[in-house]
């Protein structure tokens, strides 16, 4: 829904939901709603996701964590809610749920960015767009 001519809300039941296995993004922002620079989105993961070969960004990205208890990396801090961590471009990232409910969190990332798979891939994800 566009409001005047600048705003664009997106009502929840209309928001662009994508599953990869152990977790699911929930898009608030990206440029198909309206946002040219910024993409944020809920990011919902499954009790035990973890493990995952680690993936690298060419931007920064913030991650905060809304509910539950979460790990960035083997030996990364353990953050619980309203913990915030900015993981800098070029740095592996792999997130592990350590609670025993599913964790939630805010992703913001400034539009068009790429993502590299541990096996090179690149990748431009669909809640980018």
């Amino acid at each position: 829904m566009i409001w005047g001519n600048a705003m664009h809300v997106i009502p929840a039941a209309e928001a662009p939901r994508f599953q990869l296995p152990g977790v699911e993004f929930t898009v608030f922002a990206s440029p198909s709603l309206g946002s040219a620079g910024l993409c944020a989105w809920r990011l919902t993961v499954d009790v035990g996701h973890g493990g995952d070969a680690p993936h690298t960004l060419d931007r920064d990205e913030i991650f905060t964590v809304l509910s539950g208890s979460v790990q960035f990396g083997p030996d990364g801090d353990k953050l619980g809610a309203g913990d915030s961590v900015v993981v800098p471009a070029g740095e592996p990232i792999s997130l592990t749920n350590l609670g025993e409910d599913k964790a939630e969190l805010i992703v913001a990332i400034t539009a068009g960015f790429t993502g590299y798979m541990a096996d090179g891939t690149t990748v431009q994800p669909p809640w980018s767009k």
